[in-house]
C-alpha cells in the first residue's frame, strides 16, 4: 500500500475468482489504484471485502457505491458463490422445467446503495476498534445489527448438485448476510487474528486465516514487498557504512 493513508483503500476494486477448475476459494480483490498500479488483496472475509469499495472520513474518496448496479457488481465480485447478478439465477418457472429461464437472483434499490455504505463505514470504525482494543460505538452496534435482523440470501442445491443463490435475493439481503458475516467473525475463532496492514499508512484489514497466523501485510505483492525492498536498501546502506 501507499504510505499515504488516503492511499487506502483504493478507489476502485475488482474481484477475480481464481481460473483453476473446479470449485474453489476466490483468490482475493484485485485492487486498483489510482497510479495505475494494482494487487491482490485477500481480507480473509465477506464483511471485511467490503471495506475496500470506501470509507468514512478521508476514505470517501475511494467510493465506488454510487448506483445499484455497484454493488451488484461488488456482490458478484466478492467471495459470494457466483450467480448472484441479473440473469444469474433461474427465472420464476419450476426448478429446470418448463417456463423457467435465466432471471435475476439480486435486485437492489437506490435505498439499499446508500444502506450499503452506511453499513460499510459502521465496519470499519468497529473492526478498527477493535484491533486497537475499543469498545465498539452503540451507533454503529445498532447499524451491523440491524443490517443482521433482515432475512439473509438463501442458498440452495440444484439438481446437478451445485449450490446456486435463489432468486428474488434483495440488497437487503444482501447486506444482512455481509452483517451476520461481521457477527460471526467478532465473536469467532479467528476474532483474535484480525489486523490492520503493518505497513505505515496502510489502513487495509484483514483476518488471518493461515495455519501459522503471521500474516503481517494486506498483500506481499504491494505492502510486503515493499517492506523487503526497504529492508534491502537499508542493509546495503549499513554495508556501505
Amino acid at each position: 500500500m501507499s504510505e499515504k493513508a488516503t492511499d487506502t483503500p483504493e478507489r476502485s476494486q475488482r474481484a477475480e475468482r481464481s481460473e483453476r477448475p473446479g470449485r474453489q476459494e476466490p483468490s482475493g480483490l484485485l485492487l486498483r489504484h489510482p497510479d495505475g498500479s494494482s494487487f491482490r488483496f485477500d481480507p480473509g472475509a465477506l464483511c471485511l471485502e467490503l471495506l475496500p469499495t470506501g470509507g468514512p472520513g478521508p476514505l470517501a474518496y475511494f467510493e465506488v457505491l454510487h448506483e445499484p448496479a455497484d454493488l451488484v457488481r461488488w456482490a458478484e465480485e466478492s467471495r459470494l458463490p457466483d450467480g448472484l447478478g441479473p440473469g444469474g439465477g433461474p427465472g420464476p418457472g419450476a426448478r429446470g422445467g418448463p417456463g423457467s429461464g435465466p432471471g435475476p437472483a439480486l435486485v437492489v434499490s437506490a435505498g439499499e446503495v446508500s444502506d450499503a455504505r452506511v453499513l460499510r463505514d459502521a465496519l470499519w470504525r468497529l473492526t478498527e476498534g477493535y484491533v486497537e482494543g475499543e469498545s465498539p460505538g452503540p451507533d454503529d452496534l445498532v447499524t451491523l445489527n440491524d443490517a443482521a435482523v433482515h432475512p439473509p440470501l438463501v442458498a440452495r442445491l440444484t439438481a446437478g448438485g451445485d449450490r446456486e443463490w435463489a432468486p428474488g435475493g434483495t440488497g437487503a439481503g444482501l447486506l444482512s448476510t455481509v452483517a451476520r458475516d461481521a457477527v460471526e467473525l467478532f465473536t469467532g475463532a479467528f476474532a483474535h487474528r484480525i489486523r490492520t496492514c503493518g505497513a505505515d499508512g496502510c489502513r487495509l484489514l484483514f483476518v488471518d486465516t493461515s495455519r501459522p497466523g503471521r500474516r503481517r501485510w494486506c498483500s506481499m505483492e504491494r505492502c510486503g514487498n515493499r517492506h523487503k525492498v526497504r529492508a534491502h536498501r537499508a542493509r546495503l546502506a549499513a554495508a556501505d557504512e
